[in-house]
């Protein structure tokens, strides 16, 4: 009767109970003392002694009124309190049941919802950490593709200036070697002619040759080769000079295409993995904006859960002391088991 389904109802159909003033209870007392029925004195005599001991303020409150009203009133009164309390009974049934489904539904909610703002608040960790990761490797590999090109431009730079420097090395080379063998015939033919004419000279003025044409001439040749020999040393040397940087350049070139089709997939390796970390990175972002509105919306919706739970409990759950369901119902049951025999009593059936 205390509880807040029912709380109230013996107030509203029995306000007269609480209501009678002093004065007239007891001129009705005494008005009504001698019409009293035996039963009727009987009856109000066990409903307070049930009111006394289930704590019942229902029955106790009934007991004095059946006390001072009519012997036909008091049988409708109690008639009457029997279907409120088990409409009541009903009531307080029919609040129990759809408390226990909302609680239960309620609870599932909140359960649900705050498994699921668990994960996702994880997955959120999980993805900034994975973006966080994902532009330090894109950092990176952009860093690298840069110092990459650098190196490849500045390579080029000195391939270019050391293959024109070899080229004209290689031509100068050529050149001294055309000139220096055309001297070298030069003077071979000016030697072979300036021989023919001594021999030529001593044959027929012998008589007069002189000391220094004692043999035909052959020009400044001397032990180790003379001009010639100096010039031919010469020739040699523009020969290896040539061969020597024609090697050079084919060797610096051959590495120079080595280190550019390496570079060249090392860079396309890097342009691959920049642009799949990028998308990676892009896939990502876009997960943790979704998944950080999913958060919020989850979030949103256990807190209108919780809310509604703050809203039942006041409803549905007892407060600590306070009687329970249970114990409500087993006092009401026993109440209108109370008013049944008291009615029985009433209609002169014997009290069991």
């Amino acid at each position: 009767m205390s509880s807040n389904a029912v709380k109230g109802h013996s107030e509203k159909h029995l306000p007269q109970l609480l209501q009678i003033q002093a004065k007239h209870a007891v001129a009705l007392v005494q008005l009504s003392a001698q019409s009293q029925s035996p039963s009727q004195q009987q009856v109000a005599s066990y409903l307070k002694s049930q009111g006394k001991k289930l704590h019942s303020r229902v029955l106790s409150a009934l007991a004095e009124r059946i006390v001072v009203d009519p012997f036909k009133k008091v049988k409708k009164m109690v008639k009457d309190l029997i279907v409120k309390l088990m409409e009541e009974a009903q009531a307080e049934t029919e609040h129990k049941g759809w408390c226990d489904m909302e609680l239960a539904t309620n609870e599932k909610t909140r359960t649900k919802k705050t498994a699921d703002v668990e994960h996702l608040t994880a997955q959120i960790d999980e993805l900034e950490a994975s973006v966080a990761s994902l532009s330090e490797d894109v950092d990176s590999v952009s860093k690298a593709i840069a110092e990459l090109d650098a190196a490849m431009a500045k390579a080029i730079a000195i391939r270019s200036e050391e293959k024109a420097k070899n080229t004209q090395t290689i031509a100068d080379a050529q050149e001294g070697q055309a000139a220096v063998s055309e001297a070298i015939g030069v003077l071979q033919d000016f030697y072979a002619s300036a021989s023919e004419a001594t021999a030529f000279t001593q044959n027929k003025v012998v008589a007069k040759q002189p000391e220094i044409f004692d043999e035909p001439y052959k020009g400044m040749g001397g032990e180790n080769g003379g001009v010639i020999g100096m010039m031919e040393v010469i020739e040699a040397d523009f020969t290896r000079l040539e061969s020597e940087t024609k090697s050079s350049e084919s060797q610096a070139q051959k590495e120079f295409d080595e280190f550019m089709d390496d570079s060249n997939v090392d860079k396309a390796q890097k342009e691959k993995d920049h642009e799949h970390w990028s998308a990676s990175k892009q896939n990502q972002a876009q997960a943790l904006v979704e998944t950080k509105s999913d958060l919020a919306g989850t979030q949103k919706e256990l807190d209108a859960a919780e809310a509604y739970y703050n809203k039942l409990k006041p409803q549905c759950i007892a407060e600590e002391g306070a009687e329970s369901y249970e114990e409500r119902v087993a006092r009401r049951k026993e109440e209108v088991e109370s008013l049944q025999e008291a009615l029985r009593i009433l209609q002169g059936e014997e009290v069991i």
